[in-house]
């Protein structure tokens, strides 16, 4: 059978391809893809297949923006080889053409420092003039070799809690002994669908408080309420004297962690429970036997203005290391998409980044 490019119908087979990946993006998983069809964003799925054995997935969200329609590609495509991107590029352009897209937008899971040796970007494409997703990671090895590193295989060792807490910053660690000495309790829900209400309501009290742009409570109903089934969400709370003060909304992906959502009352802005809630997600993962803990976006070294430069103190204080992730690209498809372009450079310029 030769090399085919098809629209995907196996879930468990396009999610065990996606865990046997180095790199292993919960956006890509075929869960996420129904989070995305609740909230009114068509998924489109494309795998690729040698011989009957697939090689790569593509999993495309149709987005009907105000800006400009759209085909968003977060954190895809998934390939065993980069020198199938061209068929999965010119695929995505023929679905972007049947939904009348003007344009497809990329965000890669593609560390910068292999991306020219991959063939990326590609030569008909455009830098996207705002970030689609985090493109810089900070994240947590829970073995060694680090599953994330240039260099993976050998004999992998499993970190030890004691290794980790040695390996914060020394300021993360005495908050987070601070939070447990002031009677700091945090646990996992035992049922997130159920608990979700806590989250909504300290993270409209934190979207207030620091004026973002949050994902709507749709998106977390869904995300929850597909993932939790699965026991591949996890919702944490952190309480004190009786009251939740801190919550957070953790992925579980093919052995990885990833700390999507956060929130946080200001009420008790001196109570560090947000950093006795993370040791706790961080311990759990190890004890799990998961690889890697991902905390998410941060902001570039030096660089204060950014979406994320406000948690970068937060999120480094607990060890780790950045990956550094290739810039969103365009593809233009129509002239509508320079409108779009034009707008969204703007509202950079206005952001000052």
């Amino acid at each position: 059978m030769p090399l085919s490019l098809l629209p995907a119908t196996d879930a468990k087979t396009w999610d065990t391809f996606l865990a046997s990946r180095q790199y292993r993006p919960f956006l890509q998983s075929w869960t996420m893809g129904e989070v995305y069809r609740d909230i009114g964003q068509e998924p489109v799925r494309l795998a690729l297949s040698d011989n009957g054995r697939i090689t790569g997935i593509c999993q495309a969200i149709v987005v009907p923006a105000r800006r400009g329609k759209h085909l968003m590609v977060p954190y895809g495509p998934v390939l065993e080889r980069m020198s199938d991107l061209p068929a999965v590029l010119a695929a995505l352009k023929d679905v972007a053409m049947q939904h009348r897209c003007a344009f497809i937008r990329i965000s890669p899971f593609l560390p910068t420092v292999t991306s020219v040796k991959m063939g990326w970007p590609p030569p008909e494409s455009s830098s996207s003039p705002l970030h689609l997703l985090a493109e810089h990671l900070w994240y947590l090895p829970l073995e060694t070799p680090d599953p994330w590193g240039e260099t993976t295989g050998g004999i992998l060792t499993r970190r030890t809690e004691q290794e980790l807490l040695a390996g914060m910053r020394s300021t993360a660690r005495n908050l987070i002994r601070r939070a447990q000495k002031e009677g700091v309790t945090v646990q996992a829900s035992d049922d997130p669908v159920r608990d979700l209400p806590e989250f909504l309501r300290l993270h409209e009290e934190t979207r207030k408080r620091h004026k973002f742009v949050p994902y709507g409570d749709a998106f977390f109903r869904a995300q929850v309420g597909h993932f939790a089934p699965r026991g591949e969400v996890l919702l944490y709370l952190a309480r004190y004297n009786g009251e939740v003060i801190a919550s957070s909304i953790h992925m579980r992906f093919g052995g990885e962690t990833s700390y999507h959502h956060g929130a946080s009352t200001f009420k008790y802005k001196n109570v560090p429970a947000s950093y006795l809630l993370q040791w706790t997600a961080i311990a759990d993962a190890l004890r799990r036997g998961d690889r890697v803990y991902n905390f998410w976006g941060i902001s570039p070294e030096g660089v204060t203005k950014h979406p994320f430069a406000g948690v970068r103190t937060f999120k480094t204080g607990f060890g780790g290391t950045m990956r550094e992730l290739v810039h969103c690209t365009d593809i233009p498809l129509t002239k509508k998409y320079w409108i779009t372009w034009a707008i969204e450079t703007g509202r950079k310029w206005k952001r000052g980044f």
